[in-house]
């Protein structure tokens, strides 16, 4: 299922700014942006994805935002086209947001400013072992180093102590006295102007749903790891011509902690709606944000190995494998039912996964050329010349019974290897005998394989 897309087939127009206009459905709700960025490749596409063990009659298709660009990052695209857009149009110079130290949103963040000619400053959270050391360039970590993010280390302790809000505003208050105009983005960049990203993809939905004429979803299922895009989606759904139930997995806090997060946004908007009534939150987080057992790390391998699909561990993975075993345990809440799953991104979460996986990874062996490929100099592979001997010993016992040829791939030190071979006659009464290709023997007999001829 795709949908035409103007940004994509116009040269010029990625990067480029674009008013913007909400549809018809959203246009009462508040904070309507009136420009936006074209930072990724939309529409993104949408197929059948062939999941194992599946209820009765249950179809699951996936969305690939995935598959958005800007350097593989996922969702948070379509929050920044219109962050970043208000970012510029309040002259900033550089932006600042926060997250974990391997954060898909932050790493996209930095993506985005470059692509705008924007400094970013990226405060991250790590363990209390590690906020004095090098980070490394593992992941996305890696990709904001390359693009010459300044980072800034706190503490997992620091950070519940002073909070993300508290923490950016000190940034901001240090950039300011500088001379610099920073523009804060908040972690995920779930805020209620980031929530209009998602609302503009169920337009883009709606759009490859009239396209294809013949699918119709009953099911939305995403990650939530900060609240925006269920959000969005949630609130597109309810207001469009969608009407599909949404259903969101946290990979990090409570439910009821995501619940009234969304109400914020949604008031920020003024939908006037409920929380509770627009989204269903479970729980999916495990053994926490960003870490994973065995079974779920195995999971990621196994529907890889199946479908093609790779999962991030962080958000997609724990959406993914939560959404299954909902389906297992409660078969008939999904009989018969289309869901449509959306594939968030993430991937390069998973080299921070490196060590976990290494036992999960597909095996590996060296080649086994069996010595019987040609060699590229012309020299003879061991176990041809073999079977070369055994042909030529049976080609010339019937012309001289005491008489055998042997040849050898290896000059007798064993080190050079030639091309020729040598004929010897083992005759008693005439002692030994030989010749090399292209040369006689006394007796005026040569190698056939030699391609000389007996005289």
């Amino acid at each position: 299922v795709s949908a035409a897309s103007p940004a994509a087939a116009q040269i010029g127009s990625f990067l480029s700014k674009k008013p913007y206009a909400p549809p018809s459905w959203a246009s009462h709700l508040a904070l309507a942006p009136s420009h936006t960025f074209s930072l990724g490749h939309f529409p993104t596409p949408i197929h059948q994805w062939n999941l194992p063990n599946l209820p009765e009659g249950t179809e699951v298709w996936i969305k690939r935002d995935d598959l958005s660009g800007m350097q593989l990052s996922g969702n948070k695209v379509r929050k920044l086209e219109f962050l970043l857009s208000d970012a510029v149009a309040q002259g900033a110079d550089c932006v600042i947001t926060v997250g974990g130290i391997q954060s898909n949103h932050c790493r996209a963040t930095a993506v985005a400013a470059k692509y705008l000619n924007l400094d970013c400053y990226l405060i991250l959270r790590t363990s209390k072992l590690l906020v004095d050391q090098d980070p490394g360039l593992v992941g996305n970590l890696l990709v904001e180093r390359l693009l010459g993010a300044h980072i800034d280390l706190v503490s997992k302790e620091e950070y519940g102590k002073i909070g993300s809000v508290a923490l950016a505003d000190l940034l901001k208050k240090r950039l300011l006295e500088e001379g610099r105009k920073p523009y804060v983005i908040p972690v995920g960049g779930s805020n209620s102007l980031g929530t209009w990203g998602y609302i503009e993809a169920v337009r883009e939905l709606e759009q490859q749903i009239q396209l294809s004429g013949d699918v119709q979803f009953d099911d939305i299922v995403v990650a939530c790891g900060s609240g925006g895009t269920i959000a969005g989606l949630a609130l597109g759904s309810k207001l469009s011509s969608l009407k599909a139930k949404v259903h969101a997995f946290s990979v990090c806090d409570d439910p009821e902690y995501f619940y009234d997060y969304v109400q914020g946004l949604i008031d920020g908007l003024q939908s006037g709606l409920d929380s509770h009534d627009i989204v269903s939150i479970q729980n999916a987080k495990g053994l926490g944000y960003a870490m994973n057992t065995a079974e779920e790390l195995k999971f990621v391998k196994d529907i890889a190995t199946a479908t093609g699909i790779v999962l991030d561990p962080v958000y997609s993975g724990k959406g993914a494998y939560a959404m299954l075993k909902d389906m297992a345990d409660n078969p008939s809440k999904w009989k018969g039912r289309k869901v449509l799953f959306v594939h968030t991104g993430g991937l390069l979460g998973l080299y921070d996964k490196v060590d976990q996986m290494s036992s999960l990874a597909g095996s590996w062996r060296r080649m086994d050329l069996e010595e019987s490929v040609p060699r590229k100099d012309g020299t003879v592979p061991h176990k041809i010349i073999v079977w070369m001997i055994q042909q030529l010993m049976q080609a010339i016992t019937c012309l001289d019974l005491d008489s055998a040829c042997r040849i050898s791939s290896t000059s007798l030190s064993g080190l050079t290897p030639y091309r020729a071979c040598t004929f010897i006659s083992m005759n008693s009464s005439r002692g030994i005998r030989a010749s090399v290709a292209g040369k006689t023997t006394n007796d005026g007999v040569s190698c056939n394989l030699c391609k000389t001829e007996k005289s």
